[in-house]
Parts: C-alpha cells; structure tokens; sequence
C-alpha cells in the first residue's frame, strides 16, 4: 500500500527540514494555506512526513477509529516526555481502564465543589484589580487557572508556593513542545540553555507533584479533591474491578490534568477577555448576565449552599465557546496509523502518521458563515458542531472539558460583573505554541461600580 503515491504534496518543503521553517514562522497560516491542495496533504514536519487531514469527515473518522488512528506521531512522543502515558497520551488499549478509573473525579457531586473554589478564586482576581489599571491579561489568567487546579486537585494540602512555580514551569515546558517535536531527536539532546531550561522545569513540576501525591498518600481522608478520586480509584472489591491506578499511573493522571488544566484553559480565558474588550455589544450581554447572577446565589456577596451546582450562564459559555473555536488550544494534533486502511477512498498504510487541525475545521467558511468574526450569537440558532473539536471527540473527548467550560464561564461573570474591559496598546500576537497563547495581550480595567473608583470607598 503506497500512501504517498495517492497523496498530493504542500509545495515549497526544504531537504531535511521540509516544511520546518514555514511551521516555525507563521504555522497558522501554512496551516490555513493547507485545504487549497486537497483533502489530504503531505506534510514535512521537519524530519518527519505527515498526512494532513483537511476534510471534517475524514477528521471524524479518525478521531472516531481510535483502534485504528492511536496516539502517536512527533507531537504525541514530546507530550509523552512530559505528560507521561496519561489520559491525554496513553495508547488505546490503555484508554478505557484509565477512563473508568478517572470518570469519578468528574462526577457532578465533586464538580460542583470544584465550581464553588472556581467562583471563589475567580471573584478574588477580580475584587484584586483597581480603577484605570493595566493588566497582563495572560499572567493574570494563567494565576487563576494554576490557584482553580491547585485548589481542585489537591485542597487544603496544596503547599502555595506551587502557584508561582508551577506558572512559570509550566510556560517554560508549554513553549518548548512544539519546536521540540519538529525537530530532530539529537538536536533534543544538546545541551542547549532552552533544552537545559526545559530539563530543568520538567524536573521541578514533577518532583513538586510528586511530593503532594507522597503527602497524601499518608493522609487516607477523602479530600474532595480531585486526587483523593485518583488514590481511591479501583479500590472497590470484585472479580470484574479493574485493577488500581499504580504510583506512576497516579502521577502520570496528575501531571495531564495540571498542564492541560493550566496552559489550555489560561490561554483560552485570556482570548475570550481579549474578544469581549474589542466587542462591547458582546461584552455588554456578559454584564447583563453577570447582572442577574445574584440570583443563583453564586455572585461574591451570595451565600451559596454547600455542594450547590453552578448557574446556568448560557451567554458567557457561548462565549467560551466562540473562543475555542476561534483558537482551539490544541490546535495541531498526530495519530499513528496502526493498520493498511483507507481514509475517504485514499489508502493509508500501517506506520504512517497522520494529522490534523481544529484550526483548520474551525475556520472553514462553509462550516462557518464569516469564520474569522467572533459571533457568539451562533451557538445559540443551531450551530452544529459536527465539525466543532476542541476536546475532540469520540472515546477520546477530553475528560476535563466540562470542567474547563464551567471554570472561564464563572471567570467571565465575575470579571464581568465589576469591570469595563478596553484594549491596552497594541493587539495581541498568536504564538503558537502546545496551545494558542496570546502575547502581549493588555487591557485596561474601568470599575462599572462608581463606588469602586473612589480608594476610600472600597471594601
């Protein structure tokens, strides 16, 4: 079976490089320039020949043939140095024990514990800001999401000095995957001050986690935390019981659900503030709701019952929504072919890989009326999301997207509900990294409450 043979090629790869330097300067438009040449494209991802999948339907098949189009390829054997073999990296036949087994840290009853130390940091960040400041809405929202992931997953044991360490670690190793994965393994390997830096950093996250997951482990008191779930996975008795998660497997589970939990979330929070500040007609549909959110008993001044499920906040999640669309974290994704088999009528041989990219589906204009505009508004007449991945699909839909969704809509509200957000210099730059981050994103903050904008009238 010669898949090359039946695949057309993107123009302009370099020997040893091939399309290398293009990912490097501008990979969202080489990606965009993709579809023009076919359904499938050949691709060079520096020293590794890729099929880039274009079609929605193709993409389908294979986020849905997960037997067939398994986790692999230059992409996934970086996230595996980091990520270990998690949820988010594992192999198939791994996949469904390790999703059983990680399902009840996800329940509603522990979400909603979740969602009430997520309305609470939120409303913090927000109640921290001042009149007319300028603030770096990336830093600021990477704070969040890093204290919402520590309180989750480790509670009262969480030491705060992982907040701050585990920001700038996690950007360190984030901003590395990439470039790490096209290029060639010995050039991982020198001892380059970026490559001695990403050591560095995997090493500190790792021993950090490791030393709460010990702690606990001498703690047997059920937490309510998400690693209280992971240590009491597969602890029930019977013959058909699959077997406990092991020291590694618990670590590996710790790390995806931190670093995918962090980075991703963050970057896709600051977009969506980013949105709402050079929209105000949306911005001003968030107030309006934020507005009313006293009535559900989850704005700050509200008291909120024990175990209570967050409001439904249907204009702040179509928000979220719009902005994962628009810069979906994952934004070029491997699978390894473990089988001859076809992709449409093209055959694809056993060994190859494959790829593929929301960022591609997602601003496709006839799946998506003016798909660069950010038009909420589509979610709510019917919008299909046939063609909509973000958290993927299949088996394989990310575990945490609910989580992820719940935690920016209550940021919004909270933002939104005590400021005025307008654009601070210049535009932000997409840097595309293991997600989409924007770079140099400011933004002003002006206090709705005129209350708020007198310093002898804040609480």
């Amino acid at each position: 079976m010669n898949t090359a043979a039946a695949v057309a090629s993107a123009p302009g790869a370099l020997p040893l490089l091939g399309h290398g330097l293009r990912l490097v300067r501008d990979p969202l438009a080489f990606l965009s320039s993709l579809p023009a040449h076919g359904d499938l494209v050949r691709v060079g991802l520096g020293p590794h020949r890729v099929v880039m999948v274009c079609d929605p339907q193709l993409t389908r098949q294979v986020l849905l043939d997960t037997a067939t189009f398994d986790k692999g390829g230059p992409l996934y054997d970086r996230l595996g140095e980091l990520l270990g073999r998690g949820l988010a990296t594992c192999p198939a036949g791994e996949h469904r024990r390790l999703r059983r087994l990680s399902q009840p840290s996800f329940q509603p009853d522990r979400m909603a514990v979740y969602a009430g130390a997520m309305s609470d940091l939120a409303a913090g960040l927000a109640d921290s800001w001042e009149h007319g400041q300028v603030v770096d809405v990336a830093r600021e929202s990477n704070r969040l999401t890093t204290r919402i992931l520590v309180r989750a997953m480790f509670s009262a044991s969480a030491d705060e000095r992982l907040h701050e360490h585990m920001i700038d670690d996690v950007e360190t190793v984030v901003r590395c995957v990439f470039r790490r994965s096209i290029a060639p393994e010995p050039v991982n390997r020198i001892p380059t001050r970026a490559n001695r830096r990403y050591e560095r950093a995997l090493s500190r996250m790792r021993g950090h986690l490791g030393d709460v997951i010990a702690a606990r482990r001498a703690d047997p008191a059920d937490h309510g935390d998400l690693l209280s779930a992971l240590l009491r996975a597969g602890e029930s008795a019977g013959p058909d019981a699959d077997p406990a998660l092991t020291e590694q497997e618990i670590a590996d589970q710790v790390m995806t659900f931190f670093v995918a939990g962090t980075k991703s979330t963050a970057s896709t929070l600051a977009w969506a503030l980013h949105l709402l500040a050079t929209h105000p007609r949306e911005q001003a549909r968030i107030q309006d709701e934020a507005d009313r959110a006293p009535a559900t008993g989850w704005a700050p001044t509200a008291g909120r019952a024990p175990g209570a499920s967050p409001p439904a906040l249907p204009e702040a999640e179509q928000v979220i929504t719009e902005t994962l669309r628009l810069y979906p974290p994952g934004w070029l994704l491997t699978r390894q072919v473990t089988r001859d088999t076809t992709l449409g009528a093209t055959p694809i041989a056993a060994g190859t890989t494959v790829a593929f990219s929301p960022w591609i589906l997602h601003r496709r204009p006839d799946l998506y009326p003016d798909p660069d505009r950010f038009v909420p508004g589509r979610w709510a007449t019917g919008q299909t999301r046939g063609a909509y991945i973000p958290f993927g699909a299949g088996a394989r839909q990310c575990i945490g997207g609910r989580f992820a969704v719940t935690e920016m809509a209550l940021a919004l509200t909270h933002i939104a509900s005590r400021w005025q957000l307008v654009p601070a210099g210049r535009a932000p730059r997409v840097a595309a990294e293991a997600a989409l981050v924007p770079q140099g994103l400011r933004l002003r903050v002006l206090a709705r409450d005129p209350a708020r904008r007198d310093p002898a009238g804040r609480a």
